[in-house]
């Protein structure tokens, strides 16, 4: 998904969410996340850790291998991560995250090291500027901010205008991150936020040319959206990629879920139950050759028909 994001123009890409603790122990699955892309974008992995060695020993592996940012994740809500003093959950103990921020720095040496929060753990702690001034002193370059408390999860809209608190507490750059789905709302954050860019989430899954959309609407330059053969093009090439970095097995079931994504956005006339029959069909098939043949059929062969 990286690759492809950088493929159609994603100034730069974040790896998922690895945690320095596992990184340290060289658990392959964990090192495969972090795994670089190819192409003109930054390479930037994001690490968590509930102690300040996990953060240590990830970031200086990271350095290492030669990424080009670390960045530190404060904002991930999952219980599976709050509940291990990690994520979001640092918000709520910011003598803890400040020696996590030490650490992360420390082993990073040379490499920028960024920032990844909330607007705070809810919303009689909505800590973010205090967090972010911090974060600054102790040698952070950027922040991002998430416009949700942890406790929103994903509910509700992302509260834009109040990542203006933590822009205006810095001198360092901000990033909007939460429901920027398309330029119309990328530009809408920005300025609710006087934010310095965005961050594109969820809404990049089944569209790796979005970030890149959004970069030359920013820039005010002409942008030209994949047709279907360069769209099915791209999808191929993850299933390929998903199979060489996970294996024949596991590769194809981590691929289902773009493929899901790409179907929910394939800019054909679908009826909601074509379509989530054509995603189920789809992610049934145990053949990578299959698969491949299968989403040529779809975009290919049905945008053909549609023509006649």
């Amino acid at each position: 998904m990286r690759r492809q994001a950088v493929r159609f123009g994603a100034p730069a890409v974040v790896s998922e969410m690895v945690a320095g603790e596992t990184l340290a122990k060289a658990r392959p699955d964990v090192v495969r996340r972090t795994c670089r892309h190819e192409g003109a974008g930054f390479w930037v992995v994001q690490l968590a850790a509930r102690r300040p060695d996990d953060m240590l020993q990830g970031a200086r592996l990271m350095a290492e291998a030669g990424v080009d940012v670390i960045d530190i994740n404060m904002g991930c809500p999952s219980k599976e991560v709050t509940g291990g003093q990690s994520g979001s959950a640092l918000m709520r103990d910011l003598g803890l995250a400040g020696e996590i921020i030490d650490a992360g720095i420390e082993g990073a040496g040379a490499r920028p090291v960024t920032l990844k929060m909330r607007l705070g753990w809810d919303d009689a702690s909505r800590n973010a500027p205090a967090l972010g001034r911090m974060a600054e002193g102790k040698g952070v370059r950027m922040l991002t901010v998430h416009g949700r408390t942890r406790c929103q999860f994903y509910t509700g809209a992302a509260d834009w205008a109040a990542v203006r608190e933590t822009v205006e507490a810095v001198s360092i750059p901000v990033i909007v991150n939460g429901d920027i789905r398309d330029p119309a709302s990328a530009k809408a954050a920005l300025a609710l936020s006087g934010a310095h860019g965005v961050m594109v989430g969820r809404a990049a899954m089944g569209r790796p040319w979005l970030a890149g959309e959004i970069a030359a609407s920013l820039d005010g330059m002409r942008w030209r959206k994949p047709d279907l053969d360069e769209q099915v093009g791209s999808l191929e090439e993850q299933v390929s990629d998903a199979l060489a970095l996970y294996g024949p097995v596991l590769g194809l079931r981590m691929v289902r879920k773009h493929v899901s994504a790409a179907i929910d956005h394939l800019a054909l006339p679908f009826t909601t139950t074509e379509r989530r029959a054509l995603r189920a069909d789809l992610c049934r098939i145990d053949s990578a050759a299959e698969l491949i043949r299968s989403l040529r059929r779809v975009y290919i062969e049905r945008a053909c028909e549609e023509l006649v």
